[in-house]
């Protein structure tokens, strides 16, 4: 069993056991669901490097060439998108594959203890498939009355999550991996196959006017327009494997 699949199996196992998330205060609104995602590597027997406050991706393996980044998601609540602070989702990150564990859990819990309502562990090229972008924060002065006040410009992106992304996954637990991934395991069974489509164009610079606060994008042809990424999605065996996932409506076009 490869180490992506031992890690969603040993997520689905918790989830349904009822396995809790632990809040260690009310202020933890990150640290929670990483640290239960952590556990979940622990009980996949996965070694990994120690997480700190600005590694990416949060969990990189020491025998695969293999990294995990947790995003833990209240619900009801903002669910269809993720603040990304500094770093844009790709699919691997020097020299690693990258999934991302996304999980949904009680927006209101009165208790610090409370469940994972539903998960998917995806590749990070179902967010977005460029490889060579290289996020820098940048910072120039000269603004204000007497020019020494310092404008940095620390970009922060909003990604689409797969609960957005995707149909059939509402309170259950998905692997969605690309079409090549080839589990080794039978306790996994095929329950989608869709692709996401490159656009035609997309926005490789801006501007801000700090007078009038108006940005202005600049847009160019993108080389590998109409590439079909392809993706299969993958449930552990049971009453969930009855419900097929697919893209959603929004963003479905299907290869030719």
């Amino acid at each position: 069993m490869n180490a992506v699949e031992a890690a969603y199996l040993a997520c689905e196992r918790a989830r349904t056991a009822g396995v809790l998330i632990k809040r260690v205060s009310r202020s933890d609104k990150e640290y929670h669901f990483q640290n239960w995602v952590q556990a979940r590597l622990d009980d996949a027997g996965l070694n990994y490097d120690e997480p700190g406050r600005n590694t990416y991706p949060d969990f990189r393996l020491v025998d695969f060439p293999v990294g995990f980044e947790s995003k833990g998601l209240a619900w009801p609540g903002r669910e269809a998108d993720y603040d990304a602070n500094s770093q844009v989702p790709a699919g691997s990150h020097n020299g690693r594959s990258v999934y991302y564990v996304f999980g949904r859990y009680p927006a209101e819990a009165a208790e610090d203890e409370y469940p994972v309502a539903d998960l998917v562990v995806c590749h990070g090229s179902l967010l977005n498939a460029d490889e060579g972008y290289v996020h820098e924060n940048k910072s120039f002065r000269g603004f204000g009355s007497y020019g020494d006040i310092m404008v940095r410009d620390r970009k922060m992106y909003v990604v689409p999550t797969p609960f957005a992304l995707t149909t059939g996954t509402v309170g259950l637990a998905t692997l969605i991996a690309p079409a090549d991934f080839v589990p080794a395991s039978p306790d996994l069974v095929e329950v989608g196959r869709f692709a996401r489509v490159e656009v035609d164009e997309f926005v490789y610079a801006y501007e801000f006017n700090l007078e009038t606060n108006e940005m202005k994008t600049q847009r160019r042809p993108n080389p590998t327009a109409g590439t079909h990424h392809e993706f299969l999605a993958w449930r552990a065996a049971g009453p969930g494997a009855a419900t097929p996932v697919t893209l959603a409506a929004a963003r479905t076009r299907r290869p030719a």
